[in-house]
């Protein structure tokens, strides 16, 4: 049977650090090269296989993109029927105070799962996501050769063929598909997920604190939010520089998905301890944090008081020919 599991945690805010101040990640330092490439905005939405128009629509023409376009097309609609519209009708029948909360939503081994944080949280001001897949590069599309660019585009839709399909990266794969080539890392990704999401890119910054990632700046309809990535190990204890930065800007909305039952043992037992603690809201499925950490009945404090929300999901009726039978029991 599937369940939908809602965690919320009234837990007490955390100490603020300092914001890590980043470098500019520019796409060329020629000026006269910068005036003639693609924007940003561009460039995720020929990543995306959607319409684009400026210096990159020219290269919209070949059949190759034509062909991703349409594959990309196609399994979007189909995610967007089955998951993003369930999970966001879900969401505001059942937890519509963190469906529109701006509070930062914290997304431990997402990798470049940018998706899922924005379904369950499409307002949040700061998204943090993190993983050990790294942050990668997105060249400026017009300068790679025609061949480059249409092995670059196959291998972007394979890295995403199993989270378009079911609802999680088959990592070896996506690091096989986006290791090698000019498109290559979480990057692209991102820009895919934006894009297909309806956000306007804004900007593109590397970051190298609290760890090595990158900072995204992106617009929707309501408002300008923030995008972070970083490729960071989250082994270990709980004073790492990375869960410091992150404590600076909680308690937030935490996901948890596919998280290969790493929480449930000591090694992480650090970032399990930072969720459970500058957490608002913990959304997840049986991969993240064991059920045997969340207690309810004996704290009479406020702050430290759990509700765990649960449903089936809905099955179809059987015909009358088919219902289960009742069994008589002779006692």
């Amino acid at each position: 049977m599937k369940f939908r599991i809602l965690m919320a945690l009234l837990l007490t805010s955390a100490s603020y650090a300092s914001l890590a101040q980043t470098a500019s990640l520019a796409q060329t330092t020629n000026p006269s090269v910068a005036q003639n490439a693609p924007t940003l905005d561009e460039t995720a939405h020929f990543l995306a296989g959607m319409p684009v128009t400026g210096v990159l629509e020219p290269l919209t023409h070949d059949p190759a993109w034509q062909e991703h376009a349409q594959a990309m097309s196609e399994a979007w609609t189909r995610k967007e029927r089955q998951q993003i519209w369930p999970i966001r009708q879900w969401m505001q029948a059942n937890a519509p105070q963190y469906h529109r909360s701006t509070d930062t939503a914290f997304y431990m081994f997402s990798g470049p799962d940018f998706l899922y944080a924005s379904i369950f949280f499409p307002l949040s001001s700061n998204y943090v996501l993190a993983g050990l897949e790294p942050v990668g590069n997105v060249p400026d599309l017009t300068r790679v050769p025609s061949e480059m660019l249409r092995a670059d585009l196959v291998s972007l839709r394979n890295s995403m063929n199993s989270i378009l399909r079911f609802q999680y990266f088959i990592t070896k794969e996506m690091r096989a598909d986006l290791g090698r080539g000019n498109v290559s890392g979480t990057l692209p990704i991102l820009y895919v997920f934006l894009a297909r999401l309806g956000y306007t890119i804004n900007d593109v910054t590397r970051v190298n604190s609290p760890a090595e990632g990158v900072k995204i700046t992106f617009s929707g309809a309501e408002q300008r939010q923030t995008l972070y990535y970083f490729k960071t190990d989250l082994a270990g204890g709980g004073n790492s520089a990375f869960l410091r930065w992150c404590a600076a800007r909680g308690p937030g909305l935490s996901l948890l998905k596919a998280a290969s039952f790493l929480l449930h043992g000591d090694g992480f037992a650090g970032v399990r301890n930072f969720l459970l603690q500058h957490s608002r809201v913990i959304i997840q499925d049986d991969s993240g944090i064991p059920l045997r950490m969340f207690a309810f009945g004996y704290h009479w404090q406020k702050e430290d008081g759990l509700l765990m929300l649960a449903t089936r999901e809905a099955l179809p009726a059987l015909p009358a020919e088919q219902q289960p039978q009742k069994l008589r029991v002779r006692k």
